[in-house]
């Protein structure tokens, strides 16, 4: 795809979308890094049900170190994969706590030396609590809107971000993240798509070849 044509379909998907936010809930920088760590495998509709309780439990990064594993996986259950996801916290925040004097780090190499936080959760971090629009948090949502538009034919995420960092112009990365997120859950879904309503059919690989 033309760059100009992707920054068409992004001022499309803006239009289209002028709500798009992420949608976590969360009130300091390292209870994102907890909700973002509590989203693998699970809804953020699930995740945010799930840390009103958690967050009150704990209020301070030196809250998630001590608390015991059994009760911190007891609070997560709901996300699912509780037992790897409590061991990745509080791995974490002792490591926030030892290395970073306690504030969750803002770069990518540094927050990617964190226990459980891969690239794309460091994105997702790096955006909503420093406004640090790095990269792309490529979701199962923005693989399979890149896929069907014919923007990547990779299925690695971090390949995926890589194509998608070569068509879109840097100032557009903080929609991306956004968007991609909000074209998949209403439009651009898994199954049964809505193509014949989506704003940016016209650039779609997928949809052309059906017609």
């Amino acid at each position: 795809m033309k760059k100009q044509d992707a920054v068409t379909l992004i001022q499309l998907l803006k239009k289209r979308y002028p709500d798009a936010t992420c949608s976590l809930d969360f009130t300091t920088p390292f209870e994102l890094v907890v909700a973002v760590m509590l989203s693998a495998q699970c809804t953020d509709e699930r995740v945010n049900k799930t840390t009103p309780k958690l967050f009150a439990r704990c209020k301070t990064i030196q809250d998630f170190a001590d608390i015991d594993i059994q009760e911190l996986e007891k609070l997560i259950h709901p996300c699912g994969f509780y037992k790897n996801k409590a061991k990745n916290i509080k791995l974490c925040a002792k490591q926030i706590l030892e290395n970073f004097d306690g504030e969750v780090p803002h770069t990518m190499k540094e927050l990617t030396s964190l226990a459980g936080v891969g690239r794309k959760s460091a994105n997702v971090i790096l955006l909503e609590v420093f406004g640090i629009a790095e990269g792309v948090a490529v979701d199962t949502h923005a693989k399979r809107i890149s896929n069907l538009i014919g923007l990547s034919q990779e299925k690695d995420p971090e390949k995926v971000e890589q194509d998608l960092l070569k068509v879109f112009p840097k100032e557009y990365l903080k929609d991306i993240n956004h968007i991609f997120v909000w074209h998949g859950r209403n439009t651009c879904t898994a199954r049964n798509p809505k193509c014949d309503t989506c704003v940016v059919n016209q650039f779609c690989k997928f949809y052309q070849s059906k017609k």
